[in-house]
């Protein structure tokens, strides 16, 4: 496949331009992580991006997905557990079906599990998961009193 660049578009390297094009957009830690783990196929392991790779190589831009992917994870196990529920809370904003809705499905499918890069340790997934699972019952529990319920009417 022939190579493009752009004069003055891109960056020197793939990393460098997947930061500063795409990831760099992202407002969360979370977010980005959550982008990066949705350019792994889940039947081979093998990172694509399109754009990355016509500009750079699909070798160039397999190393580069998977090193911000790894980068993005250790970032967010860095995070405190505030900081964490805070970022977390900042990209479920960001979708467009509401939170009740991404967070019940998110604790019953579990996707989340997919999104460890493949190179973390067993504990780094257990920590990632466990932290996430507390984060997302806690939201949970948090609509589920935030909503009126009968006993919140006030009499007629």
């Amino acid at each position: 496949m022939p190579r493009f660049k752009p004069k003055g578009m891109l960056e020197h390297n793939a990393v460098e331009d997947l930061w500063k094009h795409t990831l760099s957009r992202i407002p969360s830690v979370y977010g980005r992580l959550a982008y990066l783990a949705s350019l792994r196929d889940l039947n081979s392991g093998i990172y694509r991006h399109h754009g990355l790779s016509a500009a750079f190589g699909r070798e160039e831009s397999y190393k580069a997905l998977q090193a911000s992917h790894e980068q993005a994870f250790a970032e967010w196990l860095q995070l405190s557990l505030a900081a964490q529920h805070q970022d977390l809370m900042a990209y479920v904003a960001t979708l467009e079906d509401p939170r009740q809705v991404v967070v019940t499905h998110w604790l019953r499918a579990k996707v989340y599990r997919t999104q460890p890069p493949a190179s973390a340790r067993k504990m780094e997934r257990d920590l990632f998961a466990r932290d996430l699972e507390a984060l997302l019952e806690t939201v949970r529990n948090g609509l589920a009193g935030a909503e009126p319920g009968p006993a919140s009417s006030l009499p007629a």
